[in-house]
């Protein structure tokens, strides 16, 4: 639900990301009070419009009292309203003191979460970290790799409250580019999905990664010259490309526990996968695991002085 608030929120929550913009109205428990969306995202603003964006947004729930704001996301990225330095690994997964945004309207008192890095291999997050302290929250004794599937899939190995080592995967870039901005646009559907078309794609990349490009030409091949239906295209397509993710990052989900956090659809998908792997992933809520992290962030800022 959306609105106007009789009385300001305790809080507010926000997760900014590239394409979309969202925002919670909390009260001092982390309840959620009012939300709201845009497709304002990082990607279409420049510096000088993120207050006036955010304020567009959550305008309506503020009282005259200052309220504070905590921003995850690639609004704190080098491109976005304030950059927010990374902080390295092995650390919590709020690793660093968030980042405070000057604004004009006292009204809100902006702090920005910092993302993580990795220096060897090289690799970033912004925004899952979030996620990751919202799942540990929830679950303080989980020791194991929390999976995010998404446009950037990441695999983070979690041990004693920290974020020991992640390894990042294009998955969702590559399934987008592909199927959009390649032959294969010709042979794939919008929509639709074969269940078995994905789990032979899975093996098939699994067993034989270095196969991938072949096999992914034999795609177009297929529908000109056996009838390979769209959809079941478009899930075969999805099995080689989460299979070959699999195969590299066998040593991150190998004989450990993995909680997989995301959109629901994507992470069937991935549990799909890891089961038939031999493993029993625990799902979770994004939304409610990005909350859960705001909250936790929340929780490390003082009161601002009206």
């Amino acid at each position: 639900m959306s609105g106007k608030a009789d009385t300001g929120p305790a809080w507010i929550g926000v997760d900014w990301g590239t394409t979309h913009l969202r925002a919670w109205a909390m009260d001092a428990a982390g309840r959620v009070l009012h939300d709201d969306a845009s497709d304002r995202g990082m990607g279409t603003l420049s510096r000088d419009q993120y207050e006036e964006t955010l304020l567009d947004l959550v305008g309506g729930w503020l009282g005259t009292g200052t309220v504070p704001v905590v921003v995850c996301g690639m609004a704190g990225s080098r491109q976005g309203w304030a950059e927010a330095a990374y902080a390295a690994v092995p650390c919590p997964p709020l690793g660093a003191p968030l980042t405070r945004v000057q604004t004009a309207d006292r009204r809100i008192a902006v702090s920005i979460i910092p993302g993580l890095k990795q220096e060897r291999p090289a690799d970033v997050m912004r925004g899952e970290e979030t996620q990751i302290a919202g799942f540990l929250h929830l679950n303080p004794r989980f020791d194991g790799v929390v999976c995010l599937p998404g446009t950037h899939t990441k695999w983070a190995h979690v041990s004693a409250g920290e974020v020991v080592s992640f390894q990042t995967a294009m998955t969702g870039d590559l399934f987008a580019a592909l199927a959009h901005h390649s032959v294969l646009r010709h042979s794939l559907a919008d929509e639709g999905w074969d269940g078995e078309a994905f789990a032979t794609a899975l093996a098939e990349a699994q067993s034989r990664p270095e196969a991938l490009a072949a096999r992914l030409f034999a795609l177009r091949a297929e529908g000109l010259l056996h009838g390979l239906s769209p959809s079941a295209a478009r899930a075969r397509l999805s099995g080689l490309l989460i299979g070959a993710e699999l195969a590299a990052t066998k040593p991150y989900w190998l004989g450990r526990e993995v909680a997989l956090i995301g959109a629901s659809t994507l992470c069937a998908h991935y549990e799909t996968a890891l089961r038939a792997q031999g493993l029993a992933p625990i799902r979770t809520n994004g939304d409610a695991m990005t909350r859960a992290g705001l909250l936790a962030a929340r929780a490390q800022i003082k009161e601002p002085t009206p």
